[in-house]
């Protein structure tokens, strides 16, 4: 594995994520673990994940979560920065677990995506 910092952002009541975080100590990989309901990203962080994850915030959204119809982020006309700070005001819409090793990030589902960045 490279030397890059290794960071997990983690929920441990999800199965995926607890997988993720398996495969990662399973490897040798020590990240550190961000409890993202606890400590949420910055929105200067998620938008700098989600440029290395390649997708737009949209694509980072639990829709299943009541989060998501109670704020309204249905509404297609809403900007990438709306969509960025409602994720950072409600954690639980994000989607999980992501990993973030230096500069390339990956989404843990399924959870051995994650090989793809530690290898």
């Amino acid at each position: 594995m490279s030397q890059d910092k290794l960071v997990i952002y983690h929920n441990p009541r999800c199965s995926k994520s607890r997988e993720t975080l398996q495969i990662l100590e399973d490897n040798n990989a020590r990240p550190e673990i961000i409890e993202y309901l606890d400590e949420p990203p910055s929105t200067q962080e998620l938008s700098r994940i989600i440029g290395m994850l390649g997708i737009s915030a949209r694509d980072l959204l639990r829709s299943t979560e009541q989060a998501y119809t109670d704020a309204g982020l249905d509404d297609d006309s809403l900007s990438e920065e709306d969509i960025v700070n409602a994720i950072c005001k409600h954690p639980s819409l994000l989607q999980r677990p992501i990993v973030v090793a230096g500069n390339k990030a990956v989404i843990g589902r399924p959870p051995v995506k994650v090989l793809d960045i530690i290898a």
